[in-house]
């Protein structure tokens, strides 16, 4: 049987996702990658490989079956229906290609459910060029529920080999976060991680560690009360569900060594909260994973590093990680649904 490829989309053109595709495709061999197939212009990634000197063969596909056989030797690639114009600058964001980078994540996102590909994998987006564009969707995580039909809401995970985070509030002033944080919010995260946890990552028995918003956990109502009024809620009704969960918990010992060894994931109050014990850890191997969709999506924990695009010294690890994880995710999902 036919391995079914990931598909990656294109993202920021002027960025290095390119690059680091290219990269991946390079390393396919030294770290056990899955066959993926690029949804993007195949004259684009031809112009980045020989603008960087990196030597990779192109090959044009337009079925999963033809991309898995296709990649040993060359980096399949299924066309977007008009390609790229004007070609992309490095560094300089096009308004005017927009449409080229939301139609890739359009055909990634049909080529899982036509079965041609089982997971999808995303290069990372300018949004400020997409708004001008008229995208009228805050990111990634937000287009994919709509493409997808998914239902309550997806969650936002950062996972690497040491710790997984999930923050229940995410780009929004720290000012605002006692204010819209909320106990169903809390629930949300906590179900959908748990289910995400035993169907996607094999975990039979999830365990969750819940965030206190305050110094201390709040140190009994002494220095804020959104422990006892907010999170304390939700964590009862997530125990009430068969859910193993334990908080809420100070955020200033959660994150070592032996503490990371008493759960699975953390329900994280806001974002810093979440994403700075991740990157100190383990800055170049985290991966997004967007949880509560009907497929598997995953991407880089970076963005579009316009900064250094074209120079040739991006990094793919994550894009590497974020490959490997969705892999393994959709093939735990298919195994569990079966």
């Amino acid at each position: 049987m036919t391995e079914l490829p990931l598909a990656v989309t294109m993202g920021e053109p002027a960025g290095i996702g390119g690059e680091i595709l290219l990269k991946a495709w390079q390393a396919r061999v030294s770290e056990s990658l899955p066959p993926f197939v690029a949804i993007d212009d195949p004259a684009r990634l031809q112009a980045v490989a020989e603008a960087l000197g990196i030597d990779v063969p192109i090959r044009p596909v337009s079925t999963g079956a033809e991309a898995a056989t296709a990649f040993a030797t060359a980096l399949p690639v299924a066309s977007l229906d008009e390609p790229l114009d004007p070609p992309a600058t490095p560094g300089t964001p096009n308004v005017a290609h927009g449409e080229a980078v939301i139609g890739s994540i359009e055909n990634a996102v049909q080529w899982v459910f036509e079965g041609q590909a089982r997971a999808v994998v995303t290069n990372p987006i300018q949004k400020q060029s997409l708004y001008e564009a008229g995208f009228r969707y805050p990111g990634h995580t937000e287009y994919l529920a709509a493409l997808t039909g998914a239902a309550g809401g997806p969650v936002m995970m950062l996972a690497s080999p040491q710790l997984k985070v999930i923050p229940v509030t995410i780009h929004i002033p720290v000012a605002q976060v006692p204010d819209l944080l909320t106990t169903q919010a809390i629930i949300h995260a906590g179900r959908v991680a748990a289910e995400a946890l035993r169907r996607d990552f094999n975990i039979r028995q999830p365990r969750l560690a819940i965030a206190g918003l305050n110094p201390h956990a709040g140190e009994g109502g002494t220095i804020g009360t959104e422990e006892q009024t907010i999170i304390q809620p939700a964590i009862d009704t997530l125990r009430a569900d068969g859910i193993q969960v334990r908080g809420p918990l100070p955020g200033d010992t959660l994150f070592h060594e032996a503490a990371r060894r008493t759960y699975d994931v953390v329900l994280c109050m806001f974002h810093d909260q979440a994403l700075i014990p991740i990157k100190t850890l383990d800055f170049d191997r985290g991966v997004n994973m967007t949880l509560g969709l009907p497929i598997v999506r995953s991407s880089p924990d970076h963005g579009t590093a316009l900064d250094i695009a074209g120079q040739g010294i991006a990094n793919p690890t994550s894009l590497i990680e974020a490959m490997k994880l969705a892999a393994i995710c959709a093939d735990n999902r298919m195994a569990a649904d079966q």
